[in-house]
């Protein structure tokens, strides 16, 4: 953690962000409760039963036909047969009927992501701060898996540049020449929404616009496209935009609130590791690392890719509890360590903190800053069971 917040505080590495589903869940509303949007899970739930008096007997079918209940295999089955039945029925729909259905979908996802940050602050804000706060040698580069636009207004409240792919005014269109290049200057972000976004739609011509408004919820994923069709639309150019910056030399991809259970891009990371093994993950993971099974898996076939979880760690292939070192790495780095070390508020043995998106925006927020506003914690002795004991990885 040392070297990461040196890394962080320079504008000489070229560093990316893998931010998921977990960062919105993360993030506390303006009256202190969780969360801002609810990751995959909870947004299945909702999306489901608003749409049950209408779909009920649809969506009970489809679940039974699938291995994954999430509403992005539910919506991509969906409009699978949408494109394909035509006037048959199949579950007491039409291909009109399951076009219908899937526009009902990202309807009611639009509505449940259409957010806004917390005026007291959020890690979004924390994040923004950190890339702009400094002159770069390399531009930031923050890949999402998320609809909202939630990082479009941290950036706008600051007057931040960034770029997205798309350019023009009355319907901006995707430029993949503009996204394979590297032309614009390194204090511009790239902000890449592998999932598409809140905003986009198909315009006249099937391809992918930028609206500008909040009210477009046509989201597309790649796999509903045919072939032809995903060579013109974003998904192609921002995957392939993934790939080329882990096969470039000396580069860290950061990862916040990203499971790994996303197959499309968990699939690209495992490529570009093994490709290039000069490039690194760092995969900071909120539930125990028991829990986190996809990245452990990852993990330990590309020593490459540490995964940091709460109570222990993943790191060149090797697992260990986290073990706290007497000697700090330096004489002020007693507050730093409270930035990522602490004891749960419900209590218990005192655990890493990054996994949480609000402890990570702090951190990077802070990382120029030798100064900390939080006391030191108390350093857990080395015996007995816990995160002191035994071999363990050092923070």
């Amino acid at each position: 953690m040392a070297a990461l917040r040196t890394i962080v505080a320079q504008g000489r590495k070229r560093i990316g962000l893998l931010v998921g589903a977990g960062a919105g869940a993360g993030t506390a509303k303006d009256d202190g409760t969780y969360p801002l949007i609810p990751a995959v899970e909870g947004l299945t739930k909702q999306v489901l039963a608003t749409l049950a008096p209408k779909y009920g007997s649809q969506i009970a079918s489809l679940k039974a036909e699938l291995d994954k209940h999430d509403i992005e295999t539910i919506l991509s089955r969906i409009r699978s047969l949408s494109k394909v039945i035509g006037k048959s029925r199949i579950h007491g729909l039409d291909g009109d009927g399951f076009r219908a259905f899937s526009e009902d979908i990202c309807l009611e996802i639009g509505k449940i992501v259409n957010v806004r940050l917390p005026v007291s602050g959020s890690a979004y804000s924390d994040l923004v701060n950190w890339t702009t706060g400094i002159s770069r040698d390399h531009p930031v580069e923050i890949f999402t898996t998320n609809y909202d636009l939630l990082f479009e207004e941290a950036f706008e409240a600051v007057r931040a540049p960034y770029f997205d792919g798309f350019t023009g005014g009355r319907e901006p269109f995707f430029d993949p020449v503009s996204v394979a290049g590297n032309d614009l200057p390194p204090r511009w972000t790239r902000l890449w929404k592998l999932h598409g976004s809140l905003g986009w739609k198909a315009s006249g011509k099937d391809e992918v616009i930028r609206t500008g408004s909040d009210t477009a919820t046509h989201l597309v994923f790649p796999e509903h496209l045919k072939y032809d069709q995903t060579q013109k639309a974003p998904y192609a150019a921002l995957f392939d935009r993934l790939r080329a910056f882990l096969a470039t030399p000396d580069t860290l991809l950061i990862s916040i609130g990203f499971s790994y259970a996303d197959a499309h891009v968990a699939a690209r990371i495992d490529e570009g590791l093994a490709a290039n093994p000069s490039a690194s993950v760092f995969a900071f993971q909120y539930k125990s690392l028991s829990d986190e099974v996809a990245v452990c898996d990852l993990a330990r076939r590309r020593p490459n890719l540490s995964a940091y979880a709460p109570d222990k760690a993943v790191v060149n292939g090797i697992e260990g509890p986290w073990r706290v070192p007497t000697e700090l790495p330096s004489k002020d780095w007693g507050p730093i360590r409270a930035t990522y070390w602490a004891a749960p508020s419900s209590g218990g043995p005192a655990q890493f903190t990054l996994g949480a998106i609000e402890a990570f925006g702090r951190f990077f927020a802070a990382s120029r800053s030798m100064q900390a506003l939080t006391p030191t914690p108390a350093i857990a002795p080395a015996t007995g069971a816990g995160p002191s004991a035994g071999v363990g990885i050092t923070p």
